[in-house]
């Protein structure tokens, strides 16, 4: 029984009739090329047109594609968190009238310049009251900060250990606020202790003192900015 050739059988490529297809090109009429060579040329015609297009344009494209992509996911972001923000409004406020109560209450805390005679007066006696003896007790130049100035005193106390302990208690009691630091002590020949320490008080600044401090900020930022 023989068997036939099948719509099927693969047919062999001739690769040498092919490449004679490409020999002897006229290019002045490449409408009489054979098939090979003008499918070839439009291949090569097609790829080319599409590098060009992707290198002169399609590029710069995708590249503005990208940006404003990237722009439209951060603009996403701002508008979620503008959101939450807008939400929870009500909740900022009250925070912000908190803040600005408790901070009001803290300000109290600071005597202005004319209440710092009484001050200091205060602790004098404070320490008096313990049966202390003050052999120093010296206000130094006061030290500006933003919206306050803190004043250090140098003291020199005579006594009994029991005695400074409650003399810091009631400078910590007081309605000003007093800070005990760099605290020493002691013992004198056969005698009481002597505590050596450096108080520190604080005070609002007034509105002059303010806007001198504003003045002084605003000329500091120009002097940076001048040297840049």
């Amino acid at each position: 029984m023989s068997v036939g050739k099948t719509p099927f059988t693969r047919r062999k490529i001739d690769f040498e009739a092919l490449a004679g297809d490409f020999k002897g090109l006229d290019q002045n009429d490449p409408g009489q090329w054979p098939l090979a060579p003008r499918v070839a040329v439009f291949i090569s015609l097609f790829v080319a047109t599409i590098a060009a297009a992707w290198w002169f344009d399609w590029r710069d494209q995708a590249d503005l594609l990208a940006r404003r992509e990237a722009e439209e996911q951060q603009l996403r972001l701002d508008w979620a968190a503008k959101k939450r923000l807008a939400v929870n409004l009500h909740e900022y406020r009250r925070q912000l009238e908190e803040t600005d109560r408790q901070f009001g209450a803290l300000l109290k805390q600071l005597p202005n310049r004319a209440e710092m005679d009484s001050l200091l007066a205060d602790i004098n006696q404070a320490g008096l009251g313990r049966g202390l003896s003050f052999e120093l007790f010296k206000p130094g130049a006061d030290v500006v900060k933003d919206f306050y100035a803190e004043m250090p005193i140098a003291v020199s106390i005579v006594g009994e250990y029991d005695d400074f302990g409650a003399f810091a208690s009631d400078v910590a009691q007081m309605p000003r606020i007093v800070t005990l630091n760099d605290v020493s002590l002691t013992r004198l020949d056969g005698g009481p202790l002597k505590m050596e320490a450096k108080a520190v008080t604080y005070r609002y600044l007034d509105e002059e003192e303010l806007a001198l401090q504003r003045q002084k900020q605003e000329q500091e930022k120009k002097d940076r900015q001048g040297r840049k």
